[in-house]
C-alpha cells in the first residue's frame, strides 16, 4: 500500500510538471505576460473578478495565465486566494448614480436624457474574423473618445416621476455576506443578487433566455445599461467620515418589466437589477432578468413552474465552483464504491439467472 501511495505521488508530480510545460507552450514563442492579459483580455479578466468576488485585475490576469485560459479554473484560484485575505472593514454602498460613464444605453427611450453613449461594444460589429489581427499590425487610430460624463440621470427615474414604475423600498439592514456565510434558503433579494453576480455567466444566461421564451411570463426591456467607474469609500471611525480609497469599474443594468398590478398595487412596471465588476454586460442583463423572475412571490404573481422562478434550483446550481467541484470529483478514484456496485450487479444477475432456470 505504501508503494502504491509513493507511486501515486510521483505520477502527480509528473502531471504537474507536464501541466506547466503545456501552459508555457512553444518555448520559441514569447511568453504571454500578466500585463498583456490584463490590458488585452479585459473581458475575461472582468468575468474572473466578478465570479471570483475579488476586484484585482492583476491577480485575475495571473489566474487566467496559470489556468491556461480556463476561466472557471481561474475563478477557483481567485476565490481560494480571497479566503486568505484579512477583512479589515466594509466599504460604504457605492453610488452608481455618480458613475463616470464610459457606456450608457437604453432600449426604452431613443432620446434618453444625457444621450446614448455607445462606448466600446461588439453590438454593431459584423462578427467577421479580422485576419489583420493575425498579422499583428497596429490597430487603426480610434476617434477621440468623449470625456467621461459625471452623474448622468437615471432613465428609470423619468418613469418614477409619473408613478409608472415600482419604487424600491428603503432598506437599511446590513445584508449577509455570501462569501463568509453559507447560503440559506429562503433567501432575501440582497442574498439572491449576491449569488447571481457570483454565478456562472453561461448558467445565468441560459435561465435569462428561458424567461424570454415564455418560461416565466416575464417580458423585459433594458431600461438602462451603464458601464463606468465609481468611487469606493470606507468609513474611518477615528475620523468620523468616509474616505475614498479607490475606484472600480462596474456594469449596472436595470430592466423594465411588465406587471398587471394586484389588489394593493396599480398596474405599473417593475424592475430587475444586475450589477457586476468590470464590463460584463451580458451577465448584468441576464442577472436582471433572473432577479425579476425570482420576485414572483413578492409581487403576488403566479408561479408557472419555470426554472428561473425556482429559487432553490437557481441559487443552488448557479455557482460554477461548487458545480465544478462536484462534477469533477467523479473522475477521481472511486475504486471501492465501484467494486461494491459491481458485486451487487453480479449478485442480482446470478439471482435472476437462478430464478429463470427454476
Amino acid at each position: 500500500m505504501y508503494v502504491a501511495v509513493k507511486g501515486g505521488e510521483r505520477a502527480i508530480d509528473n502531471a504537474h510538471a507536464w501541466l506547466a510545460e503545456e501552459r508555457r507552450g512553444d518555448p520559441a514563442l514569447p511568453e504571454l505576460t500578466v500585463p498583456q492579459i490584463r490590458s488585452q483580455m479585459t473581458l475575461a479578466v472582468n468575468r474572473v473578478m466578478a465570479e471570483g468576488s475579488l476586484h484585482d485585475p492583476d491577480l485575475a490576469a495571473l489566474a487566467i495565465k496559470q489556468a491556461r485560459g480556463d476561466l472557471i479554473e481561474a475563478i477557483f484560484l481567485i476565490r481560494a486566494y480571497r479566503t486568505t485575505l484579512p477583512r479589515f472593514g466594509a466599504s460604504a454602498p457605492v453610488d452608481t448614480g455618480r458613475m463616470q460613464v464610459s457606456r450608457r444605453i437604453s432600449a426604452t427611450f431613443k432620446d434618453a436624457p444625457g444621450g446614448q453613449i455607445l462606448g466600446p461594444t461588439f453590438d454593431y460589429t459584423h462578427r467577421l474574423l479580422d485576419f489583420a489581427l493575425m498579422a499583428e499590425a497596429d490597430a487603426p487610430a480610434a476617434p477621440q473618445a468623449p470625456a467621461d460624463i459625471l452623474e448622468t440621470p437615471r432613465i428609470l427615474s423619468f418613469l418614477d416621476q409619473d408613478g409608472l414604475i415600482e419604487r424600491a423600498a428603503p432598506d437599511d439592514t446590513i445584508p449577509r455576506d455570501l462569501t463568509r456565510e453559507p447560503l440559506e434558503l429562503p433567501a432575501d433579494r440582497a442574498l439572491r443578487l449576491q449569488s447571481l453576480t457570483r454565478g456562472d455567466e453561461g448558467f445565468i444566461l441560459g435561465l435569462a433566455y428561458s424567461t424570454q421564451r415564455g418560461y416565466g411570463r416575464n417580458h423585459a426591456f433594458v431600461g438602462e445599461l451603464r458601464i463606468g467607474t465609481v468611487a469606493v469609500e470606507l468609513d474611518i471611525p477615528e475620523l468620523g467620515f468616509a474616505v475614498e480609497i479607490g475606484e472600480i469599474e462596474l456594469t449596472e443594468c436595470e430592466t423594465v418589466n411588465q406587471f398587471t398590478g394586484s389588489k394593493t398595487e396599480p398596474p405599473q412596471f417593475t424592475r430587475g437589477y444586475g450589477l457586476t465588476f468590470g464590463q460584463c454586460e451580458r451577465k448584468a442583463i441576464s442577472m436582471a432578468l433572473v432577479d425579476r423572475a425570482l420576485r414572483w412571490q413578492e409581487l403576488g404573481e403566479d408561479n408557472v413552474g419555470a426554472p428561473a422562478q425556482d429559487e432553490e434550483f437557481v441559487l443552488s446550481h448557479c455557482d460554477n465552483i461548487q458545480a465544478t467541484g462536484f462534477l469533477e470529483h467523479i473522475k477521481l478514484p472511486h475504486y471501492v464504491d465501484f467494486q461494491a456496485e459491481l458485486e451487487l450487479i453480479r449478485r442480482l444477475r446470478t439471482a435472476a439467472q437462478q430464478e429463470a432456470a427454476e
